[in-house]
């Protein structure tokens, strides 16, 4: 993967921080991590507000490009690994998390990115750009039903937990509160007492839905034509995904 520009990693870094300091304590609610790995963690910003809320081992795996000097966890915690390629790691951990980093990687890697997160954890956090959502370097922008299935393939159920939670949060960024969705190995349900109780798994693919933020942003991009020719591409895709 190619680097990405010091201003990219700011951004992604003060909304990361902002968003997590809303979500972790939810998390650790509902799967009471001690131990959490995040694959494709920039900075590590998502982890360093996991271990203030008592994670006791965390670890980031991302590529060469992230800057080991500005890491907002130690450094012996930060692991360097070209994510287009298989990882190999003879351990697991409580709880996995990849967040808007799918979307970066080629189509053609996308299983083999779901294989890296399902050998980690029996749970996991996970999110990816839609289509035609803004960003950089997005070349796989898929609906959430594109992942879960994969995930399904694997033996992982989806919880659909964070979007109604978090979705007129003004402090959780747009994109975290449109496309999170939490997956479990469903042998290891029962691993996760709270979550059993008071969720239900979907029993259908995600309904994909589109944050106003993001419409607005689209909208105010873009001319009224181009906005209403994107505005009929994304309805279409979610009536031809619904009949699918």
């Amino acid at each position: 993967m190619q680097a990405y520009t010091e201003k990219f990693y700011n951004y992604i870094d003060d909304n990361a921080l902002q968003g997590s300091k809303q979500i972790v304590p939810f998390v650790m609610e509902l799967i009471k991590p001690k131990s959490v790995v995040d694959v494709g963690c920039g900075l590590g910003t998502w982890l360093a507000v996991f271990q203030q809320n008592g994670v006791e081992e965390i670890l980031g795996i991302d590529g060469n490009f992230v800057d080991v000097n500005k890491l907002n966890i130690p450094q012996e915690c930060f692991l360097k690994h070209d994510l287009v390629k298989p990882l190999e790691f003879k351990r697991e951990f409580d709880l996995v998390v990849s967040l808007e980093v799918a979307e970066h990687l080629p189509i053609e890697k996308a299983e083999s990115f779901v294989n890296i997160l399902v050998n980690l954890g029996a749970a996991i956090i996970f999110s990816a750009a839609v289509p035609n959502q803004p960003g950089t370097k997005h070349i796989n922008c898929q609906w959430p039903n594109y992942w879960a299935k994969i995930f399904s393939e694997k033996g992982y159920i989806v919880f659909d937990c964070f979007r109604m939670k978090f979705w007129q949060n003004p402090d959780v960024p747009w994109w975290y509160a449109q496309n999170m969705f939490l997956f479990v190995k469903q042998s290891c349900l029962h691993n996760y007492p709270f979550l059993e109780q008071n969720f239900t798994p979907l029993h259908e693919p995600p309904i994909p839905i589109i944050h106003p933020d993001f419409y607005l942003k689209v909208q105010n991009g873009i001319s009224i034509n181009e906005s209403s020719l994107v505005l009929m591409k994304v309805i279409w895709r979610m009536i031809k995904n619904k009949l699918s």
